[in-house]
């Protein structure tokens, strides 16, 4: 989703900061400044250094909630039937920028399984966002590893508007054009 959007901001006119993990998707435009990063440590960093040059801010990635606490640097041997690893919490980056936010119009993403729009409503709200875009795993069609999402926006006074199941290129035109409503209303 983070790629179409990016494309479709660039062909609309926008210079372009894309901040990736690692993927195989390939993107080639003049207005596309691709920066890839491996964890979520570097996604972290990389956006926080764009972040005060910037007008809109879409946050599409999903991020782990977490990592391993303790990172072996040699292979660990098999040596009972069970190992325990333990997680901590990775910095949220999304709430971190809804903190610092100046004049950015922010807008996240929300993959819900269960309660979405109170879900999304509540991260909306406790994150500082503009914007929120809702992906359900419910919904046939949509979400990871398909060329189709069906999504719903929900704007920071928390008005739902909801779209059909479309091409992942037909969703990013809809949220960039949502996102140009709002900014220039």
């Amino acid at each position: 989703m983070g790629f179409e959007i990016a494309k479709v901001a660039a062909n609309l006119g926008a210079e372009v900061i894309l901040i990736t993990g690692p993927t195989s998707q390939q993107i080639h435009h003049s207005f596309i400044n691709r920066i890839n990063v491996t964890t979520a440590s570097e996604m972290y960093d990389a956006v926080h250094k764009e972040y005060a040059v910037i007008d809109i801010a879409i946050l599409s990635a999903a991020v782990a909630d977490y990592r391993p606490k303790n990172v072996a640097t040699q292979k660990i041997k098999k040596t009972t039937n069970s190992l325990e690893i333990q997680l901590e919490p990775t910095k949220d980056i999304l709430a971190s920028l809804g903190n610092s936010k100046k004049e950015q119009f922010l807008v996240g993403f929300a993959l819900e399984t269960d309660n979405e729009i109170e879900n999304a409503k509540g991260k909306l709200q406790r994150k500082n966002l503009d914007m929120i875009v809702l992906n359900s795993l419910k919904d046939k069609g949509a979400g990871f590893a398909k060329n189709t999402n069906k999504i719903t926006i929900i704007d920071a006074d928390l008005n739902e508007t909801p779209f059909e199941l479309k091409s992942k290129s037909e969703v990013a035109s809809d949220i960039m054009n949502y996102i140009l409503q709002k900014i220039n209303a």
